[in-house]
């Protein structure tokens, strides 16, 4: 896979993760499509056996708990799989990023890579959120929302996420913790920084060389 196939998954995934929970099967078509993404995730940027090694080393234990706790949730909690998530989305994250950073030139791969680490950027704070809601159920305070969805479930997790992260917040859903308002402020922050600096690298690889100019004899 290249950053292309990795971005077309991220944005099949953004659109298809609002109508799942609301659909029949939605519980199991939330962990298939989340399986897929990492799946895809890890074809894109395990080109080295070393780094495919360790991202199926990190992705096998959170796939697999993610599906023991939806068959058996007495058996595995959420925390072990989002824990090995977190950790693998990272992972994911920082290949990307060397890439783009080392990249010669701009070109089709490295503007997809750039919008997908962006996209992963979200989900990885997403897993954070639902990590923290599951450990902690009042680290948020939901308004206007119906009882029955005022918990950290994916999407809200996810809509959260990106809220926060492109700097929205529409007051609906509040961290209430110091725990969720510093996962808000850094994910806050680093959109910021990550926009800034992925738009001054790829300024840097598009500009053209200037030849200097031969001194008048």
């Amino acid at each position: 896979f290249s950053s292309v196939e990795l971005l077309a998954s991220l944005i099949l995934f953004i659109l298809m993760i609002p109508f799942v929970e609301d659909i029949p099967n939605g519980a199991f078509l939330e962990p298939l499509l989340l399986t897929l993404l990492l799946i895809a995730a890890l074809l894109a940027v395990g080109g080295r056996r070393r780094i495919l090694m360790f991202g199926i080393a990190l992705l096998l234990p959170s796939v697999v708990f993610r599906w023991i706790n939806h068959l058996r949730p007495d058996i595995v909690s959420p925390a072990v799989f989002l824990c090995f998530g977190l950790l693998f989305v990272g992972f994911v994250v920082a290949i990307i990023l060397r890439f783009i950073l080392v990249a010669p030139r701009v070109d089709t791969e490295v503007i997809c890579a750039g919008l997908s680490v962006y996209l992963m950027i979200g989900l990885l704070w997403s897993l954070a959120y639902i990590l923290l809601g599951s450990l902690s159920p009042e680290a948020f305070v939901f308004s206007n929302v119906p009882a029955a969805a005022q918990k950290m479930t994916s999407f809200n997790a996810f809509y959260f996420s990106f809220s926060t992260m492109s700097s929205v917040g529409y007051g609906d859903i509040t961290p209430a913790s110091k725990v969720s308002r510093m996962l808000a402020v850094m994910e806050a922050v680093t959109g910021i920084l990550y926009v800034t600096v992925l738009i001054s690298r790829l300024v840097s690889l598009y500009s053209p060389l200037v030849p200097e100019s031969d001194d008048a004899s």
